[in-house]
């Protein structure tokens, strides 16, 4: 499969080959949006947190003897019924919200996720991407190929450009800066285009050992 190269003024300079089991693979919107819904529920963390009766304070004595009192007999002030006490069957930072997903549906998400943005146009491989560290380099590589609206894009470094393409793009928002190790079903689906390296190709194929 052979897609066009571009520079920074958005010149086509040359082609490359693509691998066809990575950039032709049919369109599969479930197995995306189930990929989607593992990286989301294994990336929260339980926050919800209430006391049970052995985290409250209180309750080393009872409150009153057992007998003779006229009063209910209560063993502990931490009794949920007590105001004060601990909670029965509240949420607790213990529940685990961690989901399987196996390595071929992975990356036969993110396979096919790529696969689309490439057909739709939103894929585009550059011979190299604003490197300097600059926020205004980036801004105007933006601003000179795409529309003045607010960018939304996921780029994609090699490695030996990856901290200075990072740096000048932090501070823009609606940029995500990746390397070919770190691409994922969550950041390319919330960003409307894929800006990748020429120099992240090798990598990224190299990554999930396929062949052309």
């Amino acid at each position: 499969m052979i897609s066009d190269i571009y520079n920074l003024k958005n010149e086509k300079v040359g082609t490359i080959e693509l691998p066809v089991s990575i950039f032709s693979v049919k369109w599969n919107p479930e197995l995306v949006k189930f990929a989607f819904e593992v990286q989301r529920a294994n990336s929260r963390s339980p926050i919800a947190h209430v006391k049970d009766r052995s985290e409250v304070s209180g309750g080393g004595k009872k409150p009153w003897k057992q007998k003779g009192t006229g009063r209910a007999r209560h063993g502990s002030n931490r009794s949920p019924i007590w105001v004060g006490g601990g909670v029965i069957h509240g949420p607790t930072a213990e529940r685990s919200y961690v989901q399987k997903i196996n390595r071929r549906q992975k990356q036969g998400a993110l396979f096919s996720l790529l696969s689309k943005r490439l057909t739709d146009g939103k894929l585009m491989v550059f011979d190299s991407l604003p490197q300097d560290g600059k926020t205004k380099s980036v801004a105007s590589f933006l601003l000179k190929n795409f529309s003045k609206s607010r960018p939304s894009a996921v780029l994609v470094a090699g490695r030996e450009h990856k901290a200075g393409l990072s740096r000048g793009a932090r501070n823009i928002s609606g940029l995500i800066t990746t390397s070919p190790s770190s691409l994922n079903v969550y950041d390319l689906s919330s960003r409307r285009r894929i800006l990748m390296e020429q120099s992240a190709l090798p990598d990224f194929t190299a990554l999930v050992k396929v062949k052309n």
